[in-house]
């Protein structure tokens, strides 16, 4: 877990009574994930990110599974959002804005983010089910609060269609992985300013 400087890349560890998280990742990579969080689907949807981002992750946890998984959960999307805000650095050079509809079998996601240094998340899916395998589909809200908190994103995320909660969450996952993609791209034409008329986001 090296930064590389040809790469924007950074690493955070995060330990509080009830986790220990550390998560590396590389905004220049190829798609490669190592996601070890204890929580199995969460794993699952990590390595959504990774690929369909094209961000190489390194995430391992240990938590207070034995509570419920949703602080692991939940700080897992802490230091992931950390990581993201520390790799962008001061945003310069980026598209900043990005946008993807996915679908997933009957499953249809949009989403809209934009890296503007704004907090904000406006949350739109509606799970038909408690709880996908073991996971509760409740901390799938409480996972996008955290990222988008601790990377200043602003993120707005809409269902369109789907009747089913894994494949709902998944094409949300996607789209949110598409979206940095387009976001995180740098700008030639712009490749040495910050993408907003203010100057700083």
């Amino acid at each position: 877990m090296t930064d590389n400087a040809t790469h924007r890349a950074a690493s955070v560890h995060r330990v509080t009574g009830e986790t220990d998280v550390t998560v590396w990742l590389d905004l220049d990579g190829q798609g490669k994930c190592s996601a070890k969080t204890g929580i199995p689907f969460l794993d699952h949807m990590l390595h959504q990110i990774s690929s369909h981002g094209l961000i190489d992750i390194e995430v391992e946890a240990q938590g207070d599974w034995e509570i419920d998984d949703h602080h692991t959960n939940e700080d897992v999307g802490i230091t992931l959002g950390q990581a993201l805000a520390k790799a962008l650095g001061d945003r310069k050079g980026i598209v900043r804005f990005g946008h993807f509809i996915a679908p997933l079998d009957e499953a249809l996601v949009q989403v809209a983010l934009d890296f503007s240094g704004r907090p904000h998340l406006s949350y739109g899916l509606s799970l038909p089910t408690e709880r996908v395998g073991t996971y509760d589909t409740q901390l799938v809200r409480e996972f996008f609060v955290a990222v988008v908190n601790h990377s200043q994103m602003t993120l707005h995320i809409r269902q369109l269609d789907g009747i089913n909660s894994h494949h709902i969450i998944e094409a949300t996952f996607k789209a949110f992985a598409r979206s940095m993609r387009m976001a995180l791209e740098i700008d030639p034409r712009r490749a040495s300013t910050i993408p907003s008329s203010k100057g700083v986001l």
